[in-house]
This record gives structure tokens, C-alpha cells and sequence, in this order.
């Protein structure tokens, strides 16, 4: 446990957290993921990042097809601390692979930013660096951009202790490929509602 002044901040493990699920702590509509040892509630969506969800998932069931799945809020076990739930995950094999377990892993993360652009750009970004994701997009609603994270390093500075090194932005004039389909182009436009 972490001391802060008089009070102690106790830090939930992934076990714990599923355990929590398991028992019906949490009401069945609550959305709850799980980040280095913090319990967040996520707010409600948007029609605007439902739409945007949709469409990054149409776009990457297409140019992953067969042996990958495409996982739409779904929880990754991260670490024994985190377990997020990322707007779009991609991982290798099908969904069958991973009913003993969430995956630990993804080829591509995808969040979807309105009003989470700063935690997304910060926090979320240094736990998936932390964690050795390669490849992670933010489908940035607010100025209609895609903004594109690679080269995970650490960072003391950052969240999590980790950043990527490489950052580019597209605009809706151009195209992004996922670093484990490199043949791939996907329209920026065609992401973005």
C-alpha cells in the first residue's frame, strides 16, 4: 500500500478487480476498468464515439480478416495491476483463444477521444507503453485527427514511467497503417464519423 500523508492508498490487483466483477460489486450497466491498481468508472458514450467505435472496427476487421480478432471494449490483462478496456483492441488468433483469459497483449490499440483526449494522450498512452504495446492510435474526435504512438521507451517524466518516442498526426486527407499489417491503408476519413 501507497502512504499519502495520514492515509493509505490500497492499490487493487487484476485478480481482485475480476474477483469484484465476479461477486456483482459493480451493478451490471457500470463500466469499470482497471489501471495500475486504480478502479476508473468510464463515462457514458456519445452517439459521436459510438459511431467512431463502429467504424475503426468495420476498418480493421478488413484489413486484419481471418487469425486476428478485433476487440471492441473488451478488457486486456495487462499487467497484475492493470486491465484495462481499450475502445478497439486487435490481437492475434480468435475470440476462442481467449476464453481461459483476457489477452495480454494487443498488436494495435485504438481509444476513441472527445472529452478523454488529455488521459488517453498521458495516462493511457504510458500504461500501453509501459506494458509493450507498439502500436497505439488515439482517433482524436475533437480535431478530427488520428494520432499515431510507436517506439515505446522508458520516461521518467511520463505516467507509468514510460512514453513513445514517435508521435504523428493525420488529418483526414490521409491514410494510416497498422504496424502488423504494413501492406494496409486505411483512410483517415473512413475513421472518422
Amino acid at each position: 500500500m501507497e502512504t499519502v500523508g495520514a492515509t493509505q492508498i490500497r492499490r487493487w490487483s487484476r485478480v481482485e478487480f475480476e474477483k469484484m466483477i465476479e461477486c456483482g460489486i459493480f451493478a451490471p450497466d457500470t463500466r469499470a476498468e482497471l489501471i495500475d491498481g486504480e478502479i476508473f468508472s468510464m463515462a457514458p458514450q456519445q452517439s459521436l464515439h459510438a459511431a467512431a467505435i463502429s467504424l475503426a472496427e468495420e476498418s480493421l476487421r478488413t484489413v486484419f480478416g481471418a487469425g486476428y480478432t478485433i476487440r471492441p471494449q473488451l478488457p486486456l490483462a495487462l499487467d497484475p495491476y492493470s486491465e484495462p478496456e481499450p475502445d478497439i483492441a486487435v490481437v492475434p488468433g480468435s475470440a476462442r483463444d481467449y476464453v481461459a483469459g483476457h489477452p495480454a497483449g494487443a498488436l494495435l490499440v485504438v481509444e476513441i477521444a472527445d472529452s478523454s483526449l488529455t488521459y488517453d494522450r498521458q495516462q493511457k498512452a504510458g500504461l500501453y507503453a509501459r506494458t509493450g504495446i507498439t502500436d497505439y492510435w488515439i482517433v482524436n474526435l475533437v480535431d478530427r485527427k488520428i494520432e499515431i504512438h510507436h517506439a515505446p521507451a522508458p520516461a521518467a517524466a511520463s505516467p507509468f514511467g514510460w512514453a513513445y518516442n514517435r508521435v504523428e498526426s493525420h488529418t483526414t486527407s490521409g491514410y494510416v497503417t497498422p504496424l502488423a499489417a504494413p501492406s494496409a491503408r486505411i483512410p483517415v476519413a473512413d475513421l472518422l464519423p
